[in-house]
């Protein structure tokens, strides 16, 4: 039995365990929360101390020591530890990793967590003695200038309002701005830098519903336009007020600059930015400043759940519904069922915001454990965009487009509106086949087609990312007709081109739109109002605010109709009501075509008849019925292999061990191993097991032992697998 303490740490590996060390040989004992450099077999690790203690299953002689401590105070303060151990029993995920996942790459590297002086740009006396709007010729400088009027900023709120380097740069050089450093955080008497909107009485009565301190889960369910921005606003408002921070959490970077340009002109306070489009130096400053309490907004996607703050007051979940919460890959964690979670665990105020609500959250609304908000009018127009079915059987399309469909596009452009046109689909066209002998081009790693782009010219898997030439002939028959099957975004860019050649045709997916500038560039064009047409996938779905889109076309509406995957009509639901949502959402009256070859079918005639609540009702009582979550709880064990029968015998040894410590039940089911939807993805064959219980808690007490059971499985060594629990997607 060790005479002195140990310390127990968490490193970053896949073994789901904690290792013991003696503390470094020079320095005070570390703390739980903070760093250490250890040796770990032939490698030198930077892990989390997890608790201090006396006790070791090892032989003291054959403890090492840890290297050095990496911080004078915990990084990971007594919340935050929790969080993450939490997280790590809930989601089956080694705590090591779990860290790992919550920390910026520089401290994960082992960089000292230190900050610099802080940098604030402020307008000169030569600046403020300019008249608004200048200087002219110079729209972006001007909007720098205005906004500087308004308070000093850090150099990243600069640049998360939208504005380049080159723009403050020009401004330096004229001496309309100057930079300053402050050794102390700033305060703020006022945090308003512009006045709030004044709110109607929906808006108003969910404010006030609202807790300013204390545990509350809010469903904001409003619909598209309906201000459930202002709302946050004003919610954060009081928290900055009382010298409390928020966490803003968005599905998409898309949204990021948006809303924190928003949230800019908004508060006189230092925002904190958190996305992988971040440079990883600006996204260590931003988590430092917030553990500091310096940034008192922060706002990121799915990892900023994790960011420290120092002094809590709210957390917003903005569209909760995104499957984009969820991880897909390594740690498999919901960031919003941790911000619920860790709402409980601060006594704080969490508001859940989407026009779209996902099951879950309603369900919990019936259960009575999160309060429903409903804002049921748009803010800024008098009626909801109609939505309109076209019933494209039997019609000669163009490519894809139907004729009722071009009418109402070009009279809206008749009328100087804009329109939107949505395909879910990239590319030129999704399948190349031969007409002679009916072969197509297949991706060699997956079981997928390869689609066809134009610009540039190549066959591209966006599964696999694998990209080769397109073949001049047949490689089969040799025959020279290849086909270009069905409508992608390019193809449709290329048609309206052709249909209104004197208006602009603005193509908005992951192809054109590869930087954060390339975006900005066609919103800001979008935002001019000028008559253009609109084409583009579901990034043009989520938050984009588009004052004179009148008219909406979605060409395929039937995807999620016969889906094996039970969530596919949920999730094609939401997709339309947010497409749906771009139209109108001022002045003008909105439209929405929704082209389908099943017009008929109960599941679209209920969304067109009742809207989105009244068929997520009909799926509630459905899943109910079914006992599919969120009325049971799911996990699925995903294993993949070269050697497809190493996948599928793992999975079957998996089901006998599991069965072993808990026999099937009605209570307790197992289903497979089945094969993944796509089965062979990048040269591996992917295969599932499924995991349903009435009970959570049986769930989460069942799979500690039936994991170290499957790690002892020599086929564990031999397969990639991966536990996921409450998954949301089925491959």
């Amino acid at each position: 039995m060790p005479s002195h303490t140990l310390l127990r740490v968490a490193v970053p590996s896949p073994l789901r365990r904690l290792f013991d060390y003696l503390p470094p040989a020079r320095g005070p004992l570390p703390a739980p929360g903070q760093r250490l450099l250890v040796p770990f077999g032939n490698q030198q690790l930077v892990g989390v101390v997890v608790e201090c203690t006396s006790q070791t299953d090892q032989a003291e002689a054959k403890l090492k020591a840890a290297l050095a401590s990496l911080d004078d105070t915990p990084l990971f303060d007594e919340q935050l530890l929790a969080l993450a151990r939490w997280a790590a029993r809930y989601y089956q995920y080694p705590l090591g990793e779990v860290f790992s996942a919550a920390l910026p790459a520089p401290l994960r590297a082992g960089e000292p967590a230190t900050l610099p002086a802080q940098v604030r740009w402020q307008i000169t006396v030569e600046g403020l003695g300019l008249p608004e709007g200048a200087p002219k010729g110079a729209k972006k400088q001007a909007q720098l200038l205005n906004l500087l009027r308004q308070g000093t900023r850090s150099p990243a709120d600069i640049q998360a309002a939208g504005f380049s380097k080159s723009v403050l740069n020009a401004l330096a050089d004229k001496q309309l701005v100057q930079a300053i450093e402050l050794a102390e955080p700033q305060t703020f008497d006022c945090p308003l830098g512009e006045p709030a909107l004044a709110l109607n009485p929906e808006q108003s009565a969910a404010l006030q519903a609202i807790n300013t301190t204390g545990y509350q889960v809010s469903l904001l369910d409003g619909v598209t336009g309906s201000g459930k921005t202002e709302v946050y606003l004003q919610a954060i408002a009081q928290q900055l007020a009382a010298g409390r921070q928020a966490l803003v959490l968005v599905p998409e970077i898309g949204l990021t600059p948006q809303t924190v340009a928003r949230f800019a002109r908004r508060f006189k306070v230092p925002v904190g930015l958190m996305h992988s489009g971040v440079a990883d130096g600006g996204r260590q400053q931003a988590w430092l400043r917030a553990r500091a309490g310096l940034d008192r907004i922060v706002i990121g996607t799915r990892s900023a759940v994790f960011a420290p703050l120092k002094h809590p007051g709210i957390i917003i979940v903005d569209e909760e519904h995104d499957t984009s919460y969820k991880q897909q890959e390594g740690f498999r964690y919901s960031a919003r069922d941790l911000a619920v979670f860790r709402a409980h665990q601060l006594q704080i105020p969490l508001v859940l915001g989407s026009a779209t609500p996902s099951l879950e959250s309603l369900a919990n609304v019936s259960a009575g454990r999160y309060q429903h908000l409903r804002l049921r009018k748009q803010a800024a127009s008098n009626q909801l965009a109609r939505l309109e079915p076209v019933d494209i059987r039997n019609q000669a399309l163009q490519e894809g487009l139907a004729g009722e469909s071009i009418q109402q596009l070009k009279a809206a452009l008749r009328r100087g509106e804009q329109a939107l046109v949505f395909i879910n689909r990239r590319g030129f066209a999704p399948l190349l086949m031969c007409h002679f002998c009916g072969w197509q081009a297949k991706c060699p790693r997956c079981d997928a087609r390869m689609t066809l782009h134009h610009h540039p010219y190549h066959l591209h898997c966006h599964h696999c990312d694998h990209q080769r030439r397109v073949p001049n002939q047949c490689p089969d028959c040799k025959g020279s007709e290849l086909q270009q099957i069905g409508a992608g975004t390019e193809r449709t860019e290329a048609l309206l081109n052709q249909l209104v050649p004197n208006t602009p045709v603005l193509r908005i997916d992951r192809d054109s739109t590869r930087s954060q500038k390339q975006l900005n560039a066609m919103l800001d064009q979008i935002n001019t109002g000028e008559p253009c047409v609109l084409v583009g996938t579901q990034m043009l779905a989520k938050g984009h605010h588009f004052p004179r889109v009148s008219t909406v076309i979605i060409l395929d509406a039937d995807g999620g109709l016969f889906s094996p995957d039970f969530r596919a009509t949920e999730k094609m639901a939401q997709l339309i009501v947010q497409v749906a949502g771009r139209a109108g959402r001022e002045d003008l009256q909105g439209r929405v075509l929704l082209q389908s070859h099943h017009v008929e079918h109960p599941y679209l005639q209920l969304l067109l008849a009742k809207g989105y609540h009244g068929l997520a009702a009909q799926l509630l009582r459905e899943r109910r019925l079914a006992e599919l979550p969120p009325f049971s709880f799911m996990v699925l064990l995903r294993a993949e292999s070269k050697r497809a029968d190493n996948a599928q015998q793992f999975l079957q040894q998996a089901r006998q061990q599991a069965e072993q410590l808990l026999p099937p039940s009605p209570q307790f089911r197992y289903l497979g191993p089945l094969p993944a939807a796509m089965e062979k993805r990048q040269d591996r064959f992917r295969f599932l097991l499924q995991l349903q219980a009435h009970s959570r808690a049986q769930l989460q007490q069942f799979l500690p032992p039936w994991i170290e059971r499957l790690e002892a499985l020599a086929l564990s060594r031999r397969v990639r697998w991966a536990i996921d629990v409450d998954p949301q997607e089925a491959h």
